[in-house]
């Protein structure tokens, strides 16, 4: 968020206790010199540590000395005598990095080639892991990858019809196709420095630009080699992240645009138009201000939002793009936490892949960030691997199946693993099944999918009226349903489309429906939900 951050291109050189007091100065808080460092981080991100329990404490009693162990999986911090992580229920004694088939050796085990045919392509190299907060507990961290290579070699997903491609450093000239110098100079500059902070919550130490660089290069060649026939479709195990990277803002965890990046070496091997669908929970700001103007990328997003309340605060319904690139930016946010498989495959019916088949992509890049899983402690939502291998079908039937997934985040190390592997058994010809035939958003989700064809429909024919009236009817019926308990039990206010939007929504879409088959007589253009 640029609240949060220092002028563009500009590195705080600040320790990680001055980084921490910042983040609570920013929120009008005080802060004792001995507050936990994850206080700092949970408060940034607007994340309550006791969510879960059924009396909330307050922050002070949360976050007082008695936190004493930090959960391996999920980084939360747990008070001493606690056994199990009070998020993840992971044991305090978790053996899950020490176990063979959470580690990672220098080059991963197995037959990457498969006949004559080269398959799904794998980036990766262990230069990544160097980036790290040293000494500090930050949820973007080097098991973050450990985890996913050791899950994917586990599941022999490693071996068939999968090779790897050589790592390299994406060169000065790949980056400045996203990037300005001033951003790329920042990131170069920390190479001298043990450990320093762009913002309070996103670090660099001596290595931070050298993995930067590998992971924007992986993704240059990976893209590449899908263009060029050389790989069917890849997965990118690449860290830091790299979606809220910002042409000349460094932010959010992330340092180079490694979507952006493919999407430009895509373009460079041939393809025209380029979809780049980001399922990460959190809005990926760095990539819709990149492509803001450019009608030749597609950018969809999938994000929590809150009306502005979840990090970074963009990625709002009406921000579709500008000048020859209006119309090519999608935004689908939830105003809650809780989203689950029913309301992104619902998107993805709906929207996402109406929208996407009539944008006709020569290829596809994911944005496959894993914290809208379910277990994760930023993400808040519950999203499961079988979802996350629903939506990568859905979408490798796009580009003739040219396909890239971009890791962006993710911090459940076990949700991570396991969903990155059913992403990659879709992308080795696994096919998950059909859609439930029961499926059906939630009043959120059919909220939140009503006001995007509200906004989108100028822009896209293939959205169909009748499943936006249908979604109408929902709503209406769960507000008056709503309606009739509520003089037994406390009304908790629904989505803005029950208060104020739905008549009138219901109203356009039949009046346009009318118009199309107006005849001579006069017709009263009442609301039929009324």
């Amino acid at each position: 968020m640029g609240a949060n951050s220092p002028a563009e291109g500009e590195l705080d050189h600040v320790s990680g206790e001055n980084a921490v007091k910042d983040v609570f100065q920013e929120k009008g808080k005080e802060v004792e010199k001995d507050v936990h460092p994850l206080a700092a981080f949970l408060a940034l991100h607007g994340i309550d540590g006791a969510e879960d329990d059924d009396e909330m404490e307050s922050e002070d009693e949360e976050w007082q000395p008695h936190v004493r162990w930090i959960c391996t999986n999920c980084i939360m911090p747990n008070p001493e005598d606690e056994v199990y992580c009070w998020k993840c229920n992971e044991h305090r004694n978790s053996s899950i990095l020490e176990q063979g088939f959470m580690s990672v050796s220098s080059e991963p085990k197995g037959t990457f080639m498969c006949g004559k045919e080269k398959k799904t392509a794998i980036g990766y190299d262990d230069r990544m892991l160097l980036h790290e907060e040293t000494g500090k507990s930050h949820p973007e961290r080097p098991d973050r990858l450990r985890a996913i290579m050791g899950g994917l070699q586990a599941s022999g997903l490693l071996s068939g019809t999968c090779f790897t491609i050589p790592a390299r450093e994406a060169t000065q000239a790949e980056l400045e196709l996203v990037h300005t110098a001033n951003h790329i100079g920042a990131v170069q500059a920390t190479e001298g420095q043990d450990l320093s902070y762009f913002t309070p919550d996103t670090y660099a130490n001596e290595h931070s630009a050298l993995a930067a660089r590998l992971a924007a290069g992986i993704c240059t060649d990976l893209a590449s080699a899908i263009m060029t026939g050389k790989a069917h479709n890849g997965f990118a195990a690449v860290r830091p992240p790299g979606h809220h990277a910002e042409q000349e803002q460094v932010m959010g965890f992330c340092l180079h645009n490694n979507a952006c990046v493919a999407a430009r070496a895509a373009q460079a091997a041939g393809a025209k138009k380029v979809l780049i669908v980001d399922w990460d929970v959190h809005h990926g700001n760095g990539t819709q201000e990149i492509f803001e103007q450019d009608p030749t990328v597609l950018y969809i997003s999938l994000h929590r939002h809150e009306a502005g309340a979840f990090y970074p605060g963009t990625g709002w319904a009406h921000q579709v793009g500008s000048g020859p690139g209006e119309g090519f930016c999608v935004n689908i946010p939830w105003s809650c936490g809780g989203i689950g498989d029913g309301d992104y495959l619902s998107a993805f019916q709906h929207v996402v892949m109406p929208i996407a088949r009539q944008f006709e992509p020569d290829m596809t890049i994911i944005s496959a960030g894993f914290d809208a899983a379910r277990g994760d402690p930023l993400g808040g939502c519950d999203v499961t691997p079988e979802g996350y291998a629903q939506m990568t079908f859905l979408l490798s039937s796009l580009s003739g199946g040219r396909i890239l997934v971009v890791l962006e985040g993710g911090y459940n190390l076990r949700s991570i693993s396991a969903s990155a592997a059913a992403v990659m058994k879709v992308l080795q010809g696994t096919n998950p099944g059909p859609l439930p035939d029961d499926l059906q958003p939630t009043p959120v989700g059919a909220a939140a999918m009503l006001e995007l064809f509200m906004i989108q429909r100028r822009y896209w024919s293939n959205l169909h009226d009748a499943t936006f009236l249908k979604f109408g009817a929902l709503l209406d019926s769960w507000s008056k349903a709503g309606e009739r308990k509520s003089s037994k039990r406390r009304h908790i206010g629904g989505p803005i489309w029950w208060k104020w939007g739905r008549k009138r929504v219901l109203y356009d879409i039949w009046l346009r429906g009318q118009m199309k088959h107006h005849s001579s007589s006069r017709h009263d253009h009442s609301c039929p939900c009324c």
